[in-house]
């Protein structure tokens, strides 16, 4: 072994003890984002397989720093059907590089086309996609994309590590979350919904005839369960959750 690839191995056995430690979706996404740019990429992505139905990307992200702009497009046209990427992440469990140029000829003109003008518009042109799966089986892919020169043998070996245990670290977080979830009682659901409805400790008391002290009992002990920093981070991965609407 070359003092590089020495070097790269032990780059990425610190990267992934960083992974283990994690706690929440929020965490992950830190991470992605700065071995994205540490690999000279523009965006990530981490995704369940979407059904042979689907016509959105958007739905099936899990975490993602796409433009938001790209992916609303990207749906609005319908890219995901008879995308060649999906159809390869859909037949194969080897890891993919692409190039814009080379999917687009893969497509109908039309889509090809728009693909290529849209990709090419936020310097997202290649990249590479790796399938993974969690410990259920659930299928699912870790994409890398922007404009660098294609990854080497080695950095597709570095990402596809990496992306096995960010899939499967998202799925224990998930996992964590539904447990916590199950301990909320009703009377901190009730509070956790009237707050996302954007009342205040005060209002809520008098909404549900208990005291402002109770009131903030339940929501702190309700942020504590879902493992949330403060009231609004617990409201929001209640919501995530569908534990309240």
């Amino acid at each position: 072994m070359t003092n590089q690839d020495m070097a790269a191995a032990a780059r990425v056995e610190e990267l992934i003890a960083d992974v283990k430690g994690f706690k929440t979706q929020f965490d992950v996404f830190r991470f992605m984002k700065r071995v994205t740019e540490l690999f000279g990429a523009r965006a990530f992505m981490v995704l369940n397989m979407p059904s042979s139905t689907a016509h959105d990307l958007g739905s099936s992200s899990i975490i993602t720093n796409w433009p938001s702009e790209l992916l609303t497009e990207f749906d609005q046209v319908a890219l995901l059907s008879g995308s060649p990427v999906l159809a390869h992440l859909r037949r194969s469990s080897v890891p993919l590089r692409f190039d814009i140029e080379d999917v687009a000829l893969q497509r109908d003109p039309r889509t090809g086309e728009i693909s290529k003008a849209l990709f090419s518009r936020f310097r997202m042109n290649r990249g590479a996609y790796f399938p993974v799966h969690d410990a259920t089986g659930a299928r699912g892919a870790v994409s890398f994309i922007g404009d660098r020169e294609p990854f080497t043998a080695m950095e597709m070996l570095e990402l596809s590590y990496l992306a096995v245990h960010v899939f499967n670290r998202l799925a224990e977080i998930r996992e964590m979350d539904s447990r916590n979830s199950d301990m909320l009682t009703e009377r901190e659901l009730d509070c956790l919904n009237w707050t996302a409805a954007g009342k205040t400790s005060v209002e809520i008391a008098e909404i549900l005839t208990l005291s402002e002290h109770t009131i903030n009992h339940y929501l702190n002990r309700a942020t504590k369960k879902l493992d949330a920093v403060n009231r609004t981070q617990a409201v929001a991965k209640a919501l995530r959750l569908g534990l309240i609407k």
